[in-house]
Protein backbone atom coordinates (compact mmCIF):
# COMPACT_ATOMS: atom_id res chain seq x y z
CA UNK A 1 0.00 0.00 0.00
CA UNK A 2 1.28 3.43 -0.96
CA UNK A 3 -0.36 6.85 -1.01
CA UNK A 4 2.01 7.97 -3.78
CA UNK A 5 -0.48 7.37 -6.66
CA UNK A 6 -3.09 9.47 -4.86
CA UNK A 7 -0.67 12.18 -3.81
CA UNK A 8 0.56 12.40 -7.41
CA UNK A 9 -2.99 12.86 -8.71
CA UNK A 10 -4.65 16.23 -9.27
CA UNK A 11 -5.84 18.21 -6.24
CA UNK A 12 -9.45 17.60 -7.27
CA UNK A 13 -8.92 13.84 -7.09
CA UNK A 14 -7.11 14.10 -3.76
CA UNK A 15 -9.84 16.33 -2.31
CA UNK A 16 -12.52 13.93 -3.59
CA UNK A 17 -10.78 10.80 -2.28
CA UNK A 18 -10.01 12.13 1.20
CA UNK A 19 -13.55 13.51 1.58
CA UNK A 20 -14.94 10.14 0.46
CA UNK A 21 -12.80 8.26 2.96
CA UNK A 22 -13.92 10.62 5.73
CA UNK A 23 -17.58 10.23 4.73
CA UNK A 24 -17.24 6.46 4.56
CA UNK A 25 -15.87 6.27 8.11
CA UNK A 26 -18.19 8.91 9.54
CA UNK A 27 -21.18 7.30 7.84
CA UNK A 28 -20.35 4.00 9.50
CA UNK A 29 -20.29 5.77 12.87
CA UNK A 30 -23.67 7.32 12.06
CA UNK A 31 -25.16 3.95 11.19
CA UNK A 32 -23.95 2.32 14.41
CA UNK A 33 -24.33 5.16 16.96
CA UNK A 34 -27.55 6.11 18.78
CA UNK A 35 -29.99 8.15 16.70
CA UNK A 36 -31.60 11.48 17.55
CA UNK A 37 -28.80 12.61 19.85
CA UNK A 38 -26.91 15.86 19.53
CA UNK A 39 -23.77 14.02 18.31
CA UNK A 40 -25.86 12.22 15.65
CA UNK A 41 -27.23 15.53 14.43
CA UNK A 42 -23.86 17.30 14.45
CA UNK A 43 -21.99 14.44 12.80
CA UNK A 44 -24.85 14.09 10.32
CA UNK A 45 -24.34 17.71 9.27
CA UNK A 46 -20.61 17.08 8.82
CA UNK A 47 -21.38 13.92 6.82
CA UNK A 48 -23.76 15.85 4.56
CA UNK A 49 -21.11 18.51 4.03
CA UNK A 50 -18.58 15.82 3.04
CA UNK A 51 -21.11 14.24 0.68
CA UNK A 52 -21.70 17.63 -0.94
CA UNK A 53 -17.94 18.06 -1.40
CA UNK A 54 -17.68 14.59 -2.92
CA UNK A 55 -20.60 15.23 -5.26
CA UNK A 56 -19.37 18.63 -6.45
CA UNK A 57 -15.75 17.53 -6.82
CA UNK A 58 -16.81 14.47 -8.85
CA UNK A 59 -17.93 16.79 -11.64
CA UNK A 60 -14.36 18.05 -12.07
CA UNK A 61 -12.42 14.77 -11.95
CA UNK A 62 -12.33 13.93 -15.67
CA UNK A 63 -11.37 17.48 -16.70
CA UNK A 64 -8.66 17.49 -14.02
CA UNK A 65 -7.12 14.46 -15.76
CA UNK A 66 -7.80 15.28 -19.43
CA UNK A 67 -7.76 19.07 -19.29
CA UNK A 68 -10.34 21.74 -18.59
CA UNK A 69 -10.51 22.68 -22.26
CA UNK A 70 -12.69 19.60 -22.88
CA UNK A 71 -16.19 20.32 -24.15
CA UNK A 72 -18.67 20.10 -21.26
CA UNK A 73 -20.27 17.01 -22.83
CA UNK A 74 -16.98 15.12 -22.36
CA UNK A 75 -16.66 15.98 -18.65
CA UNK A 76 -18.88 13.05 -17.73
CA UNK A 77 -18.74 9.25 -17.88
CA UNK A 78 -21.02 6.43 -16.74
CA UNK A 79 -19.80 6.72 -13.15
CA UNK A 80 -21.39 10.18 -12.93
CA UNK A 81 -24.73 8.39 -12.49
CA UNK A 82 -23.61 8.24 -8.85
CA UNK A 83 -23.24 12.05 -8.86
CA UNK A 84 -26.86 12.46 -9.94
CA UNK A 85 -28.18 9.78 -7.57
CA UNK A 86 -26.24 11.22 -4.63
CA UNK A 87 -27.50 14.73 -5.35
CA UNK A 88 -31.09 13.47 -5.44
CA UNK A 89 -30.54 11.51 -2.22
CA UNK A 90 -29.10 14.53 -0.42
CA UNK A 91 -32.02 16.72 -1.49
CA UNK A 92 -34.57 14.06 -0.53
CA UNK A 93 -33.02 13.38 2.88
CA UNK A 94 -32.65 17.05 3.75
CA UNK A 95 -36.26 17.72 2.73
CA UNK A 96 -37.41 15.01 5.17
CA UNK A 97 -35.29 16.55 7.92
CA UNK A 98 -36.64 20.02 7.26
CA UNK A 99 -40.26 18.86 7.28
CA UNK A 100 -39.77 17.29 10.69
CA UNK A 101 -42.55 15.38 12.42
CA UNK A 102 -43.37 12.02 10.85
CA UNK A 103 -41.18 12.84 7.83
CA UNK A 104 -38.13 13.05 10.09
CA UNK A 105 -37.80 9.27 10.35
CA UNK A 106 -37.87 8.96 6.55
CA UNK A 107 -34.54 10.79 6.17
CA UNK A 108 -32.66 7.59 6.94
CA UNK A 109 -33.52 5.79 3.68
CA UNK A 110 -32.09 8.38 1.27
CA UNK A 111 -28.99 8.70 3.45
CA UNK A 112 -28.48 4.94 3.79
CA UNK A 113 -28.91 4.68 0.01
CA UNK A 114 -26.28 7.38 -0.52
CA UNK A 115 -23.93 5.59 1.87
CA UNK A 116 -24.31 2.22 0.17
CA UNK A 117 -24.55 3.42 -3.43
CA UNK A 118 -22.48 6.57 -3.42
CA UNK A 119 -19.73 5.43 -1.08
CA UNK A 120 -19.60 1.64 -0.89
CA UNK A 121 -20.59 0.68 -4.46
CA UNK A 122 -18.97 3.67 -6.20
CA UNK A 123 -15.96 3.20 -3.94
CA UNK A 124 -15.69 -0.42 -5.03
CA UNK A 125 -15.44 0.78 -8.65
CA UNK A 126 -12.38 2.82 -7.69
CA UNK A 127 -10.62 -0.46 -6.91
CA UNK A 128 -10.82 -1.68 -10.51
CA UNK A 129 -7.47 -2.16 -12.29
CA UNK A 130 -6.11 1.04 -13.78
CA UNK A 131 -7.77 3.28 -11.20
CA UNK A 132 -5.82 5.36 -8.68
CA UNK A 133 -7.24 3.71 -5.57
CA UNK A 134 -6.36 0.28 -6.99
CA UNK A 135 -2.76 1.47 -7.26
CA UNK A 136 -2.90 2.88 -3.73
CA UNK A 137 -4.10 -0.36 -2.16
CA UNK A 138 -2.58 -3.00 -4.42
CA UNK A 139 0.43 -1.28 -5.99
CA UNK A 140 1.14 -0.96 -9.68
Amino acid sequence: MSLEPLLSASLVIQFHAFAALGALLLGLVQLIAPKGTLPHKALGAVWLFLMAIITISSIFIIPSVRGYDLPLTQWFSWIHVFTIATTLGIVSGVRHLLHGGPALKRHKWPFISIYVGGLVVAGAFTLLPGRIMNAVLFGG
